[in-house]
C-alpha cells in the first residue's frame, strides 16, 4: 500500500492496514451483529487476506478503486474497526465505516468520519463524498447526519439482501458544506 495517509484524532490513529490487524478485523467482522447492514454473511482469515493482498501496490486515492483504513488506538495500536473508501472518480468519494462491538457507542466513528472528511476536503481537494447505508441502520443514519451529511434519496425495495429485499439510504456531503 502506498501514499496511504497516517492521521490522528483526540482518540484514533487512522493508518494503513497492517497485517498483524488481520485477525482482529476478521473477528470483528464475523460477528453477526456487526455483519447485520453489511453486504457479507460471514467473514473469515481468508477474506481478510484477500482484501488486504488485493490493496498491496495500489496507490491511495486510484479513481475507481476501494481502500481499507485502519482505525487504531493510538495508544496502543490496537485495531477498533475501519473506514472503507472509495474513490468512484477524480472528485467524488464514498464512505463506508465499521467498528468492532467493543468500540461502539463512545463517539469514535464520528470521530473516525469527521477526520477523514477533514483529509479528504482540506488536503486532497475532493468536491462530494458520499454514504448508502441499509434504511433500518438507525445509528448509521444518524452518525452521517451529525457528521453534516445530507440524506439525498430514499430507495425503496431497491436491493435483494439477505433473502428479502432492502430499502437504503443516500447520503452526500459537499466541499462548500464542511465546515
Amino acid at each position: 500500500m502506498t501514499d496511504y495517509p497516517r492521521l490522528r484524532s483526540p482518540r484514533l490513529l487512522l493508518r494503513a492496514f497492517q497485517h498483524s490487524d488481520l485477525a482482529a478485523f476478521a473477528a470483528y467482522r464475523a460477528d453477526p451483529h456487526i455483519a447485520r447492514y453489511q453486504s457479507w454473511s460471514s467473514y473469515s482469515l481468508a477474506d481478510a487476506e484477500r482484501l488486504y493482498e488485493g490493496m498491496q501496490g495500489l496507490a491511495f486515492a486510484t479513481p475507481g478503486c476501494w481502500y481499507q483504513i485502519a482505525l487504531a488506538n493510538p495508544d496502543t495500536d490496537e485495531l477498533l474497526g475501519d473506514l472503507a473508501l472509495h474513490f468512484i472518480d477524480e472528485a467524488q468519494v464514498e464512505l463506508g465505516f465499521t467498528l468492532s462491538a467493543a468500540a461502539q457507542g463512545k463517539g469514535l466513528a464520528t470521530e473516525a468520519v469527521n477526520t477523514i472528511l477533514s483529509y479528504l476536503f482540506d488536503t486532497l481537494g475532493k468536491h462530494r463524498v458520499i454514504a448508502v447505508t441499509d434504511a433500518q441502520n438507525a445509528a448509521a443514519a444518524q452518525l452521517l447526519e451529525r457528521c453534516g451529511f445530507r440524506r439525498e434519496a430514499h430507495w425503496i425495495d431497491n436491493v435483494f439482501f439477505k433473502g428479502a429485499w432492502g430499502s437504503e439510504y443516500q447520503y452526500a456531503i459537499l466541499a462548500r458544506e464542511w465546515p
